[in-house]
């Protein structure tokens, strides 16, 4: 295996930055050099020939699902409300496992209606976990920045901690983490073994003060990380995390109105010079011997 393709191993593309059918978002991520591709449920329920045709269309392009998305405004909730949403998530379970994908994310509640109760977040976050079990499906937990109570990863890792489930575990996305300014030395908290993804993403301007303006910036002008003003703090993230142990996925979650308007191996191309800058620039900072990079436990020589 080359070098560059070690390095794409660490990395994959979100359909979500593509426009266009699925079958031609699939082979954009493909010839651009990468072997995961985190989907969305819609990728599978708007399929025109159905979600079991599209199951299929992900298996035969070869590329692994990093992840499967995204469960929302689950916890917190009661009554019918409540078993609404354990209905739904039913369903998303049953494509994620279809796509014999082990990771499905949940973020965290927004409405007004759930509970802002730690335990009782941890509650239903367990049930939805218990739920995964059967299908060999992971839960990882994401504080949205504008989420209602748990708006920083920092809480939504005390969570996950609370409610104590073995397949219960954190997604860290870069864009939240940057916009709530949670300091990067809270990272440390985190049991690597329980951060099932991380997300990474950049955007344009150096601070969104208000939810609103976060939802607006997250929802329509995200970019690839090293494409805008956080660099640093993205390189500095990832660095973290690889000291810290982590050997997961990292997915390039960027939505972006603009990514929508032009040619599908443009984008595809713009996150393929990302993941070289992060694979080969900045995780090789990290390594402690020279002419050798380590990536997810692995060391690949140099030269």
């Amino acid at each position: 295996m080359s070098q560059l393709q070690g390095n794409f191993d660490d990395f994959g593309m979100d359909t979500i930055t593509l426009a266009g059918p699925l079958a031609a978002k699939l082979r954009s991520i493909r010839e651009a050099g990468f072997s995961q591709v985190m989907l969305s449920a819609r990728d599978l329920v708007g399929h025109e020939r159905g979600w079991r045709a599209a199951v299929d269309e992900v298996k035969a392009s070869g590329l692994r699902v990093t992840g499967f998305q995204v469960l929302r405004d689950f916890e917190g909730l009661s009554g019918r409300l409540h078993d609404y949403k354990v209905d739904i998530a039913k369903h998303m379970l049953e494509m994620c496992a279809a796509l014999d994908c082990h990771v499905m994310l949940v973020c965290s509640s927004t409405s007004t209606h759930a509970s802002a109760d730690l335990d009782t977040m941890a509650r239903d976050l367990r049930k939805l976990a218990m739920l995964a079990v059967p299908l060999n499906v992971k839960v990882a937990f994401e504080g949205l920045s504008w989420g209602r109570s748990v708006n920083e990863f920092t809480t939504a890792w005390e969570v996950v901690c609370r409610a104590d489930a073995p397949n219960l575990g954190l997604g860290l996305d870069s864009f939240h983490a940057v916009a709530s300014q949670t300091p990067l030395d809270d990272l440390d908290i985190i049991d690597p073994s329980k951060l099932f993804l991380v997300q990474l993403a950049d955007f344009m301007w150096t601070e969104v003060r208000s939810f609103e303006e976060r939802i607006a910036t997250a929802r329509h002008f995200r970019v690839f990380p090293g494409e805008g003003v956080h660099s640093d703090a993205l390189a500095d993230l990832v660095l973290r995390l690889d000291k810290l142990g982590y050997r997961g996925d990292y997915s390039f979650e960027v939505f972006n109105d603009d990514y929508q308007q032009i040619p599908l191996e443009a984008v595809a191309e713009r996150a393929r010079r990302s993941a070289v800058w992060l694979g080969e620039e900045v995780l090789r900072r990290s390594v402690p011997l020279p002419n050798r990079m380590r990536l997810r436990g692995r060391e690949v020589m140099r030269g």
